[in-house]
């Protein structure tokens, strides 16, 4: 927002779908306020700091943690008075700064906060604050912006890319050489609660998703008015920010049409590329769609369609803006995001450097543990014993973990036969039906499993199976359905032994 007086000092409660009680704590510091000017910001991405409120005075924030209205009102009294509140930090900064300024401890201080470094800092729905366009450098020169994206080689984020850890410029080639009109969908719809990635990102900077979305319209020749965001139906806090940002940044931008938001039906399967295609075409049953052709050859109403998450998007903005935080010879240049959750106080979602390790997580939130097991990558994510491995896609896929973004802790209160169980039930239940190996697959790997518990592992059986859903299954559900009971019996062999002569070695199941 801008004013023409300068406040005596900024008011920052950070709000977000996850962060309970922060918009009371917003209406407190409201109410409290004289001269200071209170902004309601997006989440940070730490849920165990919430409710935070920031006081800026010149170069100077202090951050107060777990600040409900009561101290909130306290804070804002303090501040009116002149004698501002003792807080849990702070930190000195420039009296500009764009981005969330870090305090010298906390989980804060996990990974790099690029993407996400806006996040809890700037007013989500102000697009005059935005400062730095990239759609600007694909104005300036959308040959060299292009060249740049294809040399670095970004890959795609998460389950709900249509190039997941794949290159995206190989699809915009395509987008551009297919006849007809083209259309980018900004793929939002994550019904998974564990991962709160792209959620944060709406929530705490749609501008900046809006903007990456109109740079790579601009690089494949979409038309502004083409852009659809597509979020989830449930995500009221995303919509609102987002069709905000979006009436924002026509007035900032002058744009003769604006992007689209449509909300989609909170289900697993709707977040899936050619599924969310299904949905915004209007169709009651959600299938996967055969590949190829992709959806940018034949996409939303037989398109050409580009399909990008919000994570993508940043990182697209990101490099256009500092080309020199990306490297072209790393195998996954770039950042990647993860929400840590689980058996944790608190879930946080973290920026790591794709070079760095998962191990870094640990930081961002309180887990008592032991460690027994961690499950990376989402609903049908890889289990491991550790975190030793780095974020980037082709180390996870070597691992056969997951790059959807999540990374579950678990400690030995956790039966790995249970929890395997319990996700090939919801692939059973929640498949869209289409393909046989998905559809049958998911039966027969939930009833070997239950078979483990009346004495029968068919260990050979197992894999036989999963290996026929990896390979054949039309879409990454049955694949990944697939993996998650693979790497359970890859790193816990023996408690399924041991469930086959009746016991949980975990002492979690009833039934062993």
């Amino acid at each position: 927002m801008t004013d023409d007086t300068e406040p005596s000092a900024v008011v920052r409660v950070c709000v977000g779908n996850a962060t309970d009680g922060a918009r009371a704590t917003a209406d407190a510091a409201r109410a409290s306020a004289g001269d200071a000017r209170v902004v309601e910001v997006g989440p940070s991405g730490i849920a165990g700091d919430a409710p935070l409120v920031l006081v800026t005075e010149g170069g100077e924030t202090t951050f107060y943690y777990d600040c409900g209205p009561d101290r909130a009102t306290r804070v804002v009294e303090s501040l009116e008075d002149g004698e501002l509140e003792s807080g849990e930090a702070t930190v000195e900064h420039e009296r500009e700064s764009k981005t969330l300024p870090v305090p010298e401890i906390g989980p804060l201080t996990v990974g790099a906060r690029r993407v996400l470094g806006r996040c809890g800092w700037v007013d989500p729905i102000d697009a005059d604050a935005n400062g730095e366009w990239a759609s600007d450098v694909v104005d300036d020169d959308a040959d060299a912006a292009m060249e740049r994206v294809r040399d670095v080689g970004l890959l795609g984020r998460g389950r709900g890319d249509a190039t997941p850890d794949d290159p995206v410029a190989s699809e915009w080639d395509a987008a551009r050489e297919t006849a007809g009109d083209p259309v980018l969908v900004v793929n939002a719809n994550e019904s998974d609660r564990r991962n709160d990635t792209d959620r944060t990102l709406v929530e705490g900077d749609p501008v900046a998703v809006l903007d990456g979305a109109l740079a790579v319209a601009e690089l494949a020749g979409v038309d502004t008015g083409d852009i659809v965001v597509y979020l989830n139906e449930a995500d009221a806090l995303a919509g609102d920010r987002m069709r905000a940002a979006v009436e924002s940044l026509a007035d900032a931008r002058d744009l003769d049409e604006k992007p689209q938001v449509v909300g989609g039906p909170d289900k697993y399967i709707a977040g899936e590329p050619t599924m969310a295609l299904e949905a915004l075409e209007g169709n009651d049953r959600l299938e996967a769609r055969l590949r190829p052709p992709s959806p940018a050859k034949h996409g939303l109403y037989g398109r050409p369609t580009l399909i990008h998450t919000p994570r993508t998007l940043a990182q697209v903005r990101e490099l256009l803006l500092r080309p020199e935080t990306f490297d072209a010879d790393d195998a996954d240049p770039g950042t990647r995001l993860v929400t840590v959750t689980g058996d944790v106080d608190a879930p946080a979602t973290v920026e790591l450097s794709t070079g760095g390790s998962l191990s870094a997580v640990r930081a961002a939130v309180e887990f008592d543990g032991p460690l027994k097991m961690a499950c990376v990558g989402g609903q049908f994510g890889g289990f491991t014993r550790t975190l030793d491995h780095a974020p980037s896609a082709p180390a996870l896929a070597g691992a056969e973990l997951g790059t959807e973004g999540v990374v579950e802790l678990f400690d030995d209160s956790h039966c790995a036969v249970a929890t395997a169980g319990g996700r090939s039930r919801f692939a059973r239940d929640e498949n869209c039906g289409r393909c046989v190996p998905c559809r049958e697959g998911s039966k027969q790997l939930l009833n070997k499993l239950r078979g483990v518990y009346d004495g029968e592992f068919d260990d050979d059986g197992l894999r036989e199976l999963t290996r026929v859903m990896r390979g054949s299954s039309t879409c990454a559900f049955g694949s990944s359905a697939a993996r998650t009971v693979t790497t359970a019996m890859n790193q816990f062999e023996t408690e399924f032994r041991a469930h086959a002569d009746g016991r949980c070695p975990s002492g979690a199941c009833e039934e062993a």
